[in-house]
């Protein structure tokens, strides 16, 4: 990220207050491997609770509630259960120490030592029914070679196995692991693995993909590696209720994707530096609710000689958001919500993160906590956003290192450092964005911001920081075409001469919960109820469809307005005190002109083009 060097001239704004955490939940621990439930975080500063909202309180934790969905059948996909037949059933029973089995398939071969259970089959549509329990066995499927999918039904089965997986696929086909209805089912892997030159790595570990269906409750526990683990893809399903809990490793972990159709995923890590769910591949959520929270520490990575830290969600390739509920919390130092290696998009449904960790450092190399982050673009393209990341200097809401684009959806950001920042433009197009930097930016584009269209609050700490800031030093600058946007802050970029729609700078003291409103004859234009104090002289950057070239603009501070509020924002408010007169335009120019006092200067975001500011 290209910077300029402030850090002679920050002034904190706020006092951070310390995460509170909470676990409960109702499911039992039958292993005794700790209660499988969730925490929660709440963290505030420096904001006006009227204006900020949930956003710097609300609370991530596990909820097992079942949703209420529609499971649509793709027709043709094989993925899906229901598209295939599997006319032989195996049914196979735990009872302690031993196991036992029914039903004959010619192909299918069992072999059974005490309760481990090893199947090895050539034949066709072939159920295997797992219930009973034991607390030494296991389930695996044998032949590596064996090219014939088949379905693996959780039918009330507890299993632990003391030295390795709980359920072992090592066939290459699809896996389909039904959760029959009303049904708890329990796998349980042991501290240590024996020796094997096969692949083993998770409690639920297959070589091929894993497709979960059915209503049931699964609960994995992961105490040496992964807690659901496939060298391919695994896919969800409405219905699906399971909750995954580990302390060795990440929770769920793919190598071709995660695929998320709908049901409730509860995943919760306390190793160092894992992830709530992490594929190499991508990530798709169409529906259903998705928990991931992670406590460990970052760490060194030795293979790759950087840090690294922990994370809810971690894809190596793109993050796709159509639907559902996505919600993800890292406490620990370094850790991240989400984090993509190419880019996000959202479309719909609600993402929720909250990080709370600070920098975690190795010597001179740094992991810092973010709240999502891309090194590729970040799209909003619809649905609802909330990120808060209160940990230190570097702590930003949302970074892309490259392009954001805001096209629709609400958007809300509220951070120590920046609160949303790219490293390349920022498109503003649509929507509702709010961001809140309680140390740094509003929002820090470190190439063009274009206000193209949205409603858009941005508040940035004192001088230097701003509200808005463009990268003016490499030549780059906000461009406003279109919609309504305040920026608040110690200082403000200023809009080029590309802009098309003109802009208010107004620089003036205003404290928290006090109205600032712009009016231009019989027309109220905005409102704003101010969502914090500043030391001194604030800057506003004011711009609406609503201004226009040439006409003549009075500020007022005081007033007394009502509206429709997008934090504290009200466009075309209801005005029944005007307050005092702070400052006039006579006649707006384009792109900009400035009114009211110069004390405390406009700082940070560099100086206009052709000097100092109009006043």
């Amino acid at each position: 990220m290209i910077r300029r060097d402030k850090s002679l001239f920050i002034v904190a704004m706020a006092t951070l207050v310390a995460a509170s955490c909470s676990t409960s939940d109702d499911w039992d621990d039958i292993f005794g491997n700790g209660n499988s439930g969730g925490s929660s975080s709440s963290t505030s500063a420096g904001s006006n609770a009227t204006t900020c909202g949930d956003l710097a309180t609300f609370t991530i934790e596990v909820d097992s509630t079942s949703l209420s969905e529609t499971d649509l059948v793709e027709a043709d996909n094989e993925d899906y259960l229901e598209n295939n037949t599997f006319g032989s059933t195996v049914y196979i029973t735990y009872n302690g120490s031993t196991a036992s089995y029914s039903g004959e398939v010619e192909g299918v071969s069992i072999t059974v030592e005490g309760a481990d259970v090893v199947v090895t089959s050539t034949a066709k549509g072939v159920n295997y029914v797992l219930s009973g329990s034991t607390s030494d066995g296991m389930f695996k499927m044998n032949d590596r070679d064996n090219d014939r999918k088949f379905q693996l039904t959780l039918d009330g089965v507890s299993i632990r196995n003391a030295d390795g997986p709980a359920v072992n696929i090592q066939t290459g086909k699809r896996c389909y692991v039904h959760l029959n209805e009303g049904t708890l089912n329990v796998l349980s892997d042991g501290t240590g693995y024996s020796d094997s030159d096969e692949d083993q790595k998770g409690t639920l570990f297959s070589e091929g993909e894993l497709l979960f269906s059915g209503s049931g409750r699964l609960q994995v526990y992961a105490n040496a590696k992964n807690g659901i683990c496939s060298d391919d893809y695994i896919m969800f399903r409405p219905g699906n209720n399971i909750y995954v809990k580990s302390v060795a490793s990440n929770c769920i972990k793919s190598n071709d994707g995660i695929l998320i159709k709908g049901g409730v995923v509860n995943c919760e890590t306390s190793a160092t530096a894992a992830k709530g769910l992490k594929t190499d591949g991508y990530f798709q959520m169409d529906g259903g609710r998705v928990t991931a929270i992670t406590t460990g520490n970052g760490e060194y990575d030795t293979d790759e000689a950087d840090t690294k830290g922990a994370a809810g969600l971690k894809v190596d390739s793109t993050i796709v958001i159509n639907g559902g509920e996505l919600r993800c919390m890292s406490t620990g130092k370094g850790g991240k919500g989400i984090s993509a290696d190419q880019t996000i998009e959202i479309n719909g449904g609600t993402v929720k993160v909250i990080t709370s960790g600070t920098t975690y450092t190795y010597n001179r190399l740094s992991s810092k906590a973010k709240g999502i982050k891309a090194d590729g673009d970040i799209t909003f393209n619809g649905g609802t956003t909330q990120v808060r990341a209160t940990g230190d200097s570097g702590s930003e809401g949302i970074e892309s290192k490259a392009v954001i684009t805001v096209s629709d959806g609400t958007v809300e950001a509220y951070s120590y450092d920046d609160a949303i920042n790219s490293a390349s433009h920022m498109y503003l197009k649509g929507g509702r964005i709010y961001a809140f930097a309680i140390s740094n930016d509003g929002l820090d584009a470190n190439g063009n911001l274009y206000v193209q269209g949205g409603t858009t609050v941005a508040y940035g700490t004192t001088q230097p920081e701003c509200g808005i800031d463009a990268n003016e030093e490499r030549g780059y600058s906000v461009i406003v075409t279109g919609g309504t946007l305040v920026g608040i802050g110690g200082g403000t970029s200023y809009p080029s001469s590309a802009s098309t729609q003109p802009s208010i700078v107004f620089g003036g003291s205003l404290s928290t919960g006090n109205y600032l409103t712009v009016n231009s004859g019989s027309t109220n234009i905005a409102a704003l109820e101010m969502g914090r104090s500043y030391n001194g002289t604030a800057c506003f950057l004011i711009t609406s469809p609503l201004l226009q070239k040439g006409s003549a603009y009075n500020i007022y501070t005081g007033s007394t307005a009502t509206g429709t509020s997008w934090h504290g924002l009200i466009v075309q408010p209801a005005i029944s005190s005007t307050g005092t007169t702070a400052a006039t335009v006579s006649s707006l120019s384009l792109p900009y002109s400035t009114c009211g006092s110069n004390t405390g200067g406009m700082g940070g975001g560099g100086m206009p083009k052709g000097g100092m500011p109009r006043w």
